[in-house]
This record gives structure tokens, sequence and C-alpha cells, in this order.
């Protein structure tokens, strides 16, 4: 569905943010969570791609949809626009309605990653392997500069010192930065994979690339909205949103070696509670979407 943890990322130019939200009874609207763009792509990989491939979805359907996520048809139809311009969506004239179909590029973002969304250890990164990335840039090229940083904190890079980013287990760096020519071929920029040894402090090394706390509390944001959460009448929006949360977790957290996080580190429960809705939601679902398709 997405590149493991840069899942949507190098078509949103942005920073996590955790926003706190109250949860809702079943029926109600839920104040919108998360960017419009965030729930679209989150609904077409789970629900669109490799099911509904061949059938055009009418505006109705997202206008419907985003509608009980709490987005305004204005923005939502501000969405689909830009995520057309983008490459993302192609619209298609189907008798007298308006409808989007994925393309290329959108299918390619939307498969990077997938075993990662859907696997029950996507936290766990086996031996002691991490990737290695080093840059030099000058101030002259200071936009190049944050842009890479930008990129590598999408992608589960902590800094260790300046110029110096590390990432656990081994990371497809050419894939990285694949849209990012200026920096893909720059003799500027090295990577490579390394292990630990004596004198390396691997928990010393780990509280000074990433702010721990506020990784747990991401968690414990997911942990509140979900944990025990039953499923909704209407489970489409709900799966939209529960994908939506489960993704801004994957790329927040970089899936750092329990050996070195805290015996109570919440990784598994937030697992547990993802795989616990999405297994009971994700068949019904797809109904709900097929029935707006063919009403």
């Amino acid at each position: 569905m997405m590149v493991e943890r840069t899942t949507y990322d190098r078509v949103r130019e942005r920073r996590v943010s955790h926003r706190v939200e109250a949860k809702t009874t079943a029926g109600q609207v839920e104040p919108q969570r998360g960017k419009p763009q965030d729930l679209v792509l989150a609904f077409l990989g789970s629900v669109v791609l490799d099911r509904f491939d061949d059938r055009p979805v009418p505006t109705r359907v997202f206008l419907n949809l985003l509608g009980r996520l709490g987005v305004s048809d204005v923005a939502a139809r501000a969405t689909l626009s830009r995520m057309a311009q983008r490459g993302l969506l192609a619209r298609r004239r189907v008798g007298r309605e308006t409808a989007f179909t994925l393309t290329d590029r959108s299918r390619e973002v939307l498969r990077e990653g997938e075993d990662r969304i859907l696997s029950h250890t996507p936290f766990d990164h086996a031996g002691d392997v991490w990737t290695l990335l080093a840059f030099s840039l000058p101030e002259s090229r200071r936009d190049v500069r944050h842009r890479l940083r930008t990129r590598l904190s999408w992608a589960g890079f902590g800094p260790l010192r300046d110029g110096l980013w590390i990432a656990p287990g081994t990371v497809d760096v050419t894939a990285l930065l694949r849209d990012l020519p200026e920096i893909a071929d720059d003799e500027a920029v090295g990577a490579f994979s390394a292990v630990p040894r004596p004198p390396a402090r691997v928990d010393a090394m780990i509280r000074k690339a990433w702010a721990l706390p506020q990784l747990r509390a991401a968690h414990e944001e997911f942990l509140r909205r979900w944990e025990g959460t039953e499923p909704e009448p209407e489970t489409l929006p709900q799966l939209a949103r529960l994908l939506a949360d489960w993704i801004r977790l994957l790329r927040t957290d970089p899936g750092l070696p329990a050996a070195h996080l805290a015996a109570d580190w919440p990784a598994a429960r937030s697992t547990a509670a993802f795989h616990g809705l999405h297994d009971r939601i994700e068949s019904p679902a797809i109904a709900e979407f097929a029935a707006l398709l063919d009403p």
C-alpha cells in the first residue's frame, strides 16, 4: 500500500502531527481528523486497489465518504482536483457523472510498504543492523538540505549528530531518494549499513536520535482512539479513519529495537488494537463501498 516507513510520504510534504480528538459513538459524524488526502489514500489503498481497479469511482461516492468523515463538499472536491493534478487520480466521464480512477503513480504509491501495514510485527527489526546516512551540504544548498532532512524524518531516520542520521534495519535509500534527483546522485550524500560495536551504546544513541516520550505519546493516542473500539454500523468511514491513523503511527515510530525500550513499550498493544478492529470491518466496508458504486 505504501513505502515502508514512508507511507504516502512522496505525495505529502509535511511533518506528522498528533491531533487529539474524542471518540464518537456510532452514527455520529466525527470532526475531521487528518488531511482529506490522507483519508482518500487510506480508502483507495484498502478498498479500491486490487478489488475495483477497473471501476471508476464517481465523485458522489467520494463526497459521501468524506462527508461522513467531517470533510465539506468544497474541501473534498478541492482534494480530488489536487490529487488529479498530481497524477494520483485520473478524471473520467461516466455518463453524466464525473468519476476518478487510479493511475500508475497512485498504484505504485499505494503498494509501497503494504507488507508493513498489514504485518503483525510492524515495529520489529530483526538483527542489530542500522542504516546510516551521512551528508554534507553547504549553506548555499539550504533548501536541498531541508528537503533531505524532512524526507529522512518521514522515513524513520533520527539525527545522531549534524549530517549523520540513522534508522533501524536496512532502508532502501535509493528508493527513498528516487524523487529527489538533486540529492540521489550527489557525492555529498552517502549511505551504508552497520552493526554497533563497543564502546557504542545503542540505548544512548536511540535517546539522542529520537524523542521517545513523543513516540510513546503517539502510540497512546492511537490506543485511546482505537483500543477496544467496536465496529460501527457504517464500517467504510471507520476503516478509512483507522487506516489513516495507523499509517500515521507507522510513519512516526520507525520500529526501534525492543531490547532497548521500556518493558511496557506500547507498540504491541497498538498492533493488536489495529488488527483486532481491521480484521472485523474490512469485509463489510468493502461490501458497503460496492453498494455505493451500484446504488
